[in-house]
């Protein structure tokens, strides 16, 4: 008979996942990443809105293209943080910039990362660290409550540990918090905390390890109505200006907002009314 733990240890290999093959990152610029089991699926076709259509938000626009250029051309750059208001573009810039990198002709893979995936990012960055493409590490809509833990994972991506982040990657994330969590939850740990400095350090402190702050703010009237008319001269809908004026004015004033996101509603209810096909 064979010593037990000779056999507890061959239990144990049959137990552990097979290692993770490296993806052929050939096969396309995109890739999400998912967990149990761990793989990188690639994207054929990203869902993102031409450069050219992304208006009021110029400065944040040239900074992010030029660090996100800087470091596909193997040279330093900062991770990102684009913060703010709705709908105003956040994520929408970041995959337009990845497609503006592409056509300059730098080779740059973006992969999507889930806030609640959060724990395997060290694991993904192994990953990532083996190969001889740079990747843009992208988590949208990043947030924390309280009590969440996955912002430790976090430090993984911004500080890197022990072995330093992948010289070959940048991380860029999006949020509605300029501190990745909600002012009243800052101001509640500090009232209620023995050490207030101390208790929400930590967690505040988060954002400061991008170097890069980018915000995003409410748009104005004019901005809200250029957006739709470059829609409209974009898909080659016709409306006369002053419909278009009268019935933007009224969608914006139903949805209680004015944003990218409320404008390209409209303009999707009026691309449909006209029978025109947006792809």
């Amino acid at each position: 008979m064979s010593d037990p733990l000779e056999r507890i240890a061959a239990a144990l290999e049959r137990m552990a996942p097979a290692p993770l093959e490296a993806p052929d990152f050939a096969a396309a610029d995109a890739f999400v990443w998912h967990v149990e089991p761990d793989r990188l699926e690639p994207v054929a076709r990203v869902n993102r809105v031409e450069m050219s259509l992304l208006l009021g938000i110029d400065r944040s626009r040239d900074t992010l293209v030029e660090n996100t250029e800087q470091f596909a051309r193997g040279l330093p750059a900062n991770n990102a943080l684009l913060w703010g208001a709705r709908g105003m573009g956040k994520s929408s810039l970041v995959k337009a910039v990845h497609a503006a990198i592409l056509a300059k002709g730098h080779a740059i893979k973006m992969v999507e990362l889930q806030r609640e995936d959060l724990p395997s990012v060290g694991r993904l960055l192994n990953l990532l660290r083996e190969s001889d493409d740079r990747f843009l590490l992208f988590c949208d809509d990043l947030s924390f409550s309280h009590d969440d833990q996955h912002y430790k994972s976090l430090k993984a991506v911004l500080d890197g540990g022990i072995e330093g982040r992948p010289e070959n990657v940048v991380f860029y994330a999006t949020s509605n918090r300029r501190h990745l969590m909600p002012r009243d939850m800052i101001e509640n740990e500090r009232s209620t905390a023995i050490s207030p400095s101390e208790a929400v350090e930590e967690k505040v402190s988060l954002s400061d390890r991008f170097g890069l702050w980018l915000g995003f703010h409410p748009c104005t009237q004019d901005d809200y109505l250029a957006m739709i008319k470059g829609y409209c001269a974009a898909y080659g809908v016709e409306i006369d200006p002053e419909t278009l004026r009268a019935e933007a004015i009224e969608w914006q004033a139903t949805r209680g907002s004015r944003s990218g996101r409320v404008a390209w509603q409209y303009f999707i209810d009026l691309a449909g009314r006209k029978g025109v096909t947006v792809s």
